[in-house]
């Protein structure tokens, strides 16, 4: 048996119809196999909470091994799991086509669907997934009320917060805009330049439930770089991509999502149209972890196949085409933080490239895990993990000192802001961009 593997990483398909998949006994003894290799390996030591929970646990058992560790103990580790998926991309030597087999991710939400059927998850768990419930109720007219009672600070309403929903009364929470950015694109067409390299592609904008409800800037400023580079777009968002209901292994909804996306979706990839999604969660969701939750659909697998994270397909334009001329010097130095989901989709730093076509700017990478989780990241019993998990980039993009501090994350972007300010670090001086595509639309004066 060969130790590591040279071989290019794999997954399978989640098998999650299979009655075996939630049969307690049989999920057991994967875990246990799963956690004596990891505890054999420990190469992950490093990267999140829930390894040195694991390591922890192990070694503090009568004879240091797993043998000694209860089964009950195993979700102190699984709810510890941020999904951030670097354990499969960038540090496990034991994943498929090796033959050890591992993909931990998985098996924790195998873990978290099992957890669900026993009905294990809160109801408000299950209501903080309601993204696009939520996004409706909290945008519009509704938005500086949503706004108000949401704020950090707000020593009225985020106490309560705390104590009846177990958001953590300190941590940042995405305003509501006023108007999503479906109602905005339609109201505000950018004309297309006709003289740009690009000109002749056409791409659809999946709005994503963020950037349609939270922050509608990103897909503006996305659809004003498209335009400027002669491409034109659409802006559709038919549902959530299903992410928050991924975290709590809540397969057959994300199977339904799938689906019902895919079908809005593909009509336009028949008209010549490539697919773009704003933010890399999503984009994740619809390339890689779609095709293994509903295996066989080729309307999912089409799409898979047609779709482009928001900072890719800006390179890729540069590469084939060429992009439009017009780009100026930023005022000032760069730091970029490359996000999780977007190191998963193993398309290289596509982000930080597009940044580095700005002229005369000076670009900072930081490639490492922000701590944020998304809805993890705010939960009571874990706010204060996710900031310790995430120290590492906050102190490094507090001693860069740049005025651009941006991640293709959004949510990581304002958890490193935190995470600074926890350092004394002074953020004031911070532009408001939150995505580099932003930055990308500044450059350009847009």
């Amino acid at each position: 048996m060969r130790e590591g593997s040279l071989d290019a990483p794999t997954r399978h398909p989640v098998d999650w119809r299979n009655p075996d998949f939630l049969d307690p006994v049989k999920l057991d003894a994967e875990m246990r196999r799963v956690f004596e290799i990891c505890h054999g390996c420990r190469r992950c030591f490093n990267l999140c909470e829930s390894f040195p929970r694991l390591f922890d646990m192990i070694d503090a058992a009568g004879d240091a091994e797993l043998a000694g560790v209860k089964s009950e103990r195993f979700a102190e580790v699984t709810d510890a799991c941020t999904l951030c998926d670097m354990c499969f991309m960038t540090k496990c030597p034991y994943v498929p086509p090796h033959q050890f087999n591992l993909d931990v991710p998985h098996l924790i939400l195998r873990y978290r669907a099992y957890q669900a059927k026993r009905g294990e998850v809160g109801l408000v768990d299950r209501q903080l997934t309601e993204t696009d419930r939520n996004g409706r109720l909290g945008c519009g007219v509704a938005s500086g009320v949503a706004n108000w009672a949401t704020r950090r600070g707000n020593s009225l309403t985020r106490p309560l917060m705390q104590a009846v929903a177990g958001i953590h009364k300190e941590a940042a929470l995405p305003e509501y805009a006023r108007r999503t950015l479906v109602e905005q694109a339609a109201a505000e067409p950018p004309e297309v330049n006709k003289a740009a390299p690009a000109h002749g592609r056409k791409a659809v904008l999946y709005a994503t439930c963020f950037a349609n409800y939270n922050n509608p800037a990103i897909g503006m400023a996305a659809r004003a770089v498209l335009a400027r580079n002669g491409v034109e777009t659409e802006l559709v968002y038919p549902e959530c991509c299903g992410m928050p209901q991924l975290e709590h292994g809540d397969f057959a909804r994300v199977a339904d999502k799938a689906k019902a996306v895919a079908a809005a979706l593909v009509p336009w990839i028949d008209k010549g149209y490539d697919v773009v999604a704003l933010v890399p969660s999503c984009a994740l969701m619809l390339k890689f972890e779609w095709p293994l939750i509903v295996p066989g659909d080729e309307v999912v697998a089409k799409l898979a196949r047609a779709t482009f994270d928001i900072p890719e397909y800006v390179m890729d334009m540069a590469a084939r085409e060429g992009l439009a001329e017009g780009l100026k010097p930023l005022e000032g130095p760069v730091t970029i933080h490359l996000a999780c989901h977007a190191r998963a989709q193993n398309m290289g730093r596509k982000a930080a490239q597009m940044l580095g076509l700005i002229p005369d700017t000076k670009v900072e990478v930081i490639e490492r895990c922000s701590g944020h989780g998304g809805s993890w990241g705010i939960k009571r019993e874990w706010f204060d993990i996710g900031l310790k998990v995430g120290k590492p980039v906050a102190r490094q993009a507090a001693k860069l000192g740049s005025p651009y501090v941006v991640s293709e994350c959004p949510l990581a972007r304002e958890h490193i802001l935190q995470g600074m300010a926890g350092e004394q670090a002074d953020t004031s001086a911070i532009r408001a961009f939150q995505h580099p595509i932003q930055l990308l639309a500044h450059a350009y004066g847009l």
